[in-house]
């Protein structure tokens, strides 16, 4: 992946003397957006952004959470223990107040920045994010074959899970261009498969798998049994506003859970998009989502202010 002029790793030190991989793009003058990248993923997800931050004035900041790339693992942690995380970043970036963006299993951890996060964080945006496992509806109904057999065996865990996690690290460790469509199978819808027909999309996803596995599979092993588990925060808590972005031909994440978030979070600005996918709701929306996150309604997120 090319590196853009204006992106920048570097590891922080968080709580409890664990390491956190964080990365950065924008001008440092812009305001301050946290994104939370997906299941699995890492820091380097703030690469979507490289030329949007510079058009819309939006410093994005991206961290691995604990056990993908390099961060550190946190055993045990749940959902809400992010925004921890997320404060010690802002602290040492010299960074206040912020949004919060989460896209699929970073859905979640947004939201827990607008729970927990206040009144630092001023609002966020669950994109195509999951809902909590404690609904009334079939969570894994419309999930492609991947996906419902993992958390089935999430969660029961053991050694058929850890077997599935070795495996699944195996394979996306390794993960090129050409292997995309193979890699994830029956999660990719039609429109989804065309969002990623171009090489330096599939380049995207491919080097985004590969750095989440760099020193193994626990941060996507803990991830989903964060996920399965209490998120360590109730939604009524939430007293931000966020938005709730979900497309009708998920097959990661289905609309029922959009549908679900945007019904339980008080006061949820909600967007169907009824031609996208998982994939394509962002590749085919970030200058939406850009424009929005620069709208002078959120002016408390300037640094300086």
């Amino acid at each position: 992946m090319t590196t853009h002029e204006g992106y920048h790793e570097r590891a922080i030190d968080g709580p409890d003397g664990r390491r956190l991989e964080v990365a950065t793009t924008g001008p440092a003058s812009g305001r301050t957006v946290v994104v939370h990248h997906g299941t699995p993923g890492t820091a380097s997800l703030v690469h979507f952004f490289d030329e949007l931050a510079e058009e819309y004035g939006l410093f994005v900041v991206g961290l691995s959470r604990p056990g993908y790339g390099a961060s550190t693992r946190r055993e045990g942690r749940v959902v809400g223990s992010v925004v921890e995380d997320v404060h010690a970043v802002l602290d040492a970036l010299r960074r206040d107040r912020y949004l919060a963006v989460g896209w699929s299993g970073g859905g979640p951890h947004a939201i827990a920045c607008a729970a927990l996060g206040a009144p630092r964080c001023l609002a966020a945006w669950s994109l195509a994010g999951v809902a909590p496992t404690d609904v009334d509806f079939d969570w894994t109904a419309g999930m492609g074959p991947e996906n419902v057999a993992e958390f089935e065996l999430a969660r029961a865990g053991g050694p058929e899970y850890d077997a599935f996690m070795e495996v699944a690290a195996a394979v996306m460790s390794a993960a090129t261009p050409e292997s995309v469509f193979a890699d994830f199978g029956g999660l990719l819808s039609p429109v989804d498969q065309a969002a990623l027909a171009g090489a330096s999309a599939r380049e995207f996803m491919a080097s985004s798998m590969r750095e989440a596995f760099a020193t193994g599979w626990r941060g996507f092993y803990d991830d989903d049994r964060a996920i399965l588990a209490p998120w360590g925060f109730d939604l009524a808590a939430v007293s931000v506003p966020v938005a709730v972005w979900y497309g009708e031909h998920d097959l990661m994440v289905p609309p029922s859970h959009g549908r679900w978030l945007a019904e339980a979070i008080a006061g949820a600005a909600t967007t169907y998009f009824p031609d996208d996918g998982h994939v394509s709701l962002v590749f085919h929306h970030g200058r939406d989502l850009a424009a929005a996150l620069a709208d002078p309604a959120f002016a408390g997120a300037d640094p300086d202010q």
